[in-house]
């Protein structure tokens, strides 16, 4: 039913010309009747009428107004030339329906006013002439009128909730439409953010294993020539990283499958720095690590594994970049507003092509530490600024004070810097952490630093706005 129906719908005008067809066909025999009695003209006359009258039927609902305007041409034409009411009249309250139904509403109006006023004349002159007839003879006219009215009324009211019926369903029709073409867009901007969460965890757990496992194999190749005891410690270094890597990766691809034995491990935060930096100092890189001041409230685990992931990738291009006898720093600096993540190394710079905004200078000695330098858009990061305690860090490589004895870090708000799109802007690494830290409301800024090296600094609020 549904499949006829929606025929019916697309061949509007096949199937209008076969009612209209089947409507002449009717109407003409008691048309032709009304005229055999009074001469072979007038038989004519009610033959082309008639045809006049039901013909334009057939494009009631394609060309609604023009149909109405031939119609109603041919019954003025009828009325003038005093030709006796037909079976073929019936197309007036017709085109009436059609016109209130499948018109504009002016047609519509115009159409059920004309119908009323051409009642009046078709009782006027064919029933009650106002010249002859007596008064007494009125009231009959009236209720002929008032029939006929009631007629063209139920026809224009019929039409008209058949318009209201169709605009709704129109209405909720493409309503249906929209909703569909929006849950499609968030559907597709879904997909979009989810590829690039995915791409941004595989850079970090790849990207970050397979440079410990280079730097591990290259070094053990120079340094077992001279000490072959180095080997196998090197070659447990390389496995275990391996392993950790494959555990990740089996976690992520576990997560995506969406299986009941997927791994539900909490994602890496802060608190799992001591073990990266344990892993990359085994790597063979030195890292201070230091943390000012404490977190006034815990942020949320997206921003912590963000965090998290800033160290991960800053220490990985410090190994793939900086050069041979690098020291690298990084410093947590915990403030009013959020948390500091700075990512500094004395390398030869080779990583300054990945810049993503310029790492200010340090301040003029005897400048207030909170106030921004005159040539500089924000306070200045000086070069391997990592606050110390009073307990020296080269002691223990690793310290924690509420208590700086240095001034702390007092940067205001780095300026927003957009990720760097293709790949001359510095690869995946500096582009996830850009994507990871703005999804926070964070800033990332990352530059050579005066002097020599590189450094990276990621500022996340407590909470997103």
């Amino acid at each position: 039913m549904h499949s006829i129906y929606d025929w019916f719908r697309q061949h509007r005008f096949a199937v209008d010309f076969v009612l209209m067809a089947v409507l002449w066909l009717s109407v003409l025999p008691f048309s032709m009747a009304s005229g055999y009695d009074t001469g072979l003209l007038d038989i004519v006359a009610s033959v082309f009428f008639a045809t006049a009258l039901v013909v334009p039927l057939a494009w009631r609902r394609t060309r609604t107004v023009m149909a109405g305007c031939l119609i109603a041409t041919a019954a003025l034409l009828q009325w003038a030339m005093n030709v006796q009411p037909m079976a073929a009249d019936v197309a007036v309250p017709l085109i009436v329906y059609a016109l209130a139904a499948f018109g504009p509403r002016w047609a519509s109006l115009s159409g059920l006013a004309l119908a009323m006023l051409g009642s009046i004349m078709l009782v006027t002159r064919y029933f009650y002439d106002l010249t002859f007839n007596p008064v007494s003879q009125l009231p009959q006219a009236l209720v002929i009128i008032l029939m006929v009215w009631v007629l063209i009324l139920f026809s224009w009211t019929s039409g008209d909730l058949t318009r209201t019926k169709r605009l709704r369903e129109q209405s909720l029709s493409d309503r249906a439409h929209r909703l569909e073409i929006e849950a499609q867009h968030e559907r597709e901007l879904a997909a979009s953010d989810e590829r690039a969460h995915i791409a941004r965890e595989m850079h970090d757990i790849v990207a970050h294993s397979l440079s410990v496992i280079i730097t591990q194999a290259d070094g053990a190749r120079y340094a077992s020539v001279a000490n072959p005891e180095i080997a196998p410690e090197t070659l447990a270094t390389i496995a275990a990283t391996g392993r950790s890597s494959l555990q990740e990766m089996r976690r992520l691809l576990g997560v995506l499958r969406g299986g009941d034995e997927a791994s539900t491990r909490p994602l890496p935060g802060l608190i799992d720095l001591d073990e990266l930096l344990l892993g990359i100092r085994a790597a063979g890189l030195p890292v201070d690590f230091s943390v000012v001041n404490e977190a006034r409230r815990q942020l949320p685990p997206g921003a912590e594994l963000t965090a998290y992931r800033v160290v991960q990738e800053g220490l990985t291009n410090v190994m793939k970049h900086a050069g041979p006898k690098v020291q690298a720093s990084v410093a947590l600096s915990w403030n009013a507003r959020g948390l500091e993540v700075t990512v500094h190394d004395d390398g030869r710079g080779a990583t300054a092509s990945l810049s993503t905004a310029p790492i200010p200078r340090q301040p003029a000695p005897g400048s207030h530490p909170n106030r921004s330098h005159p040539t500089a858009p924000v306070p200045q990061i000086p070069a391997m600024s990592v606050p110390l305690t009073a307990k020296s860090a080269s002691d223990v490589g690793h310290h924690h004070s509420n208590q700086p004895t240095t001034a702390p870090l007092t940067h205001a708000p780095l300026p927003p810097v957009q990720a760097p799109s293709g790949a001359a802007a510095g690869g995946n690494g500096l582009r996830g952490m850009a994507e990871r830290v703005k999804l926070y409301d964070g800033e990332l800024a990352a530059g050579p630093l005066p002097g020599g090296g590189f450094g990276i600094t990621a500022f996340i609020p407590y909470s997103e706005n």
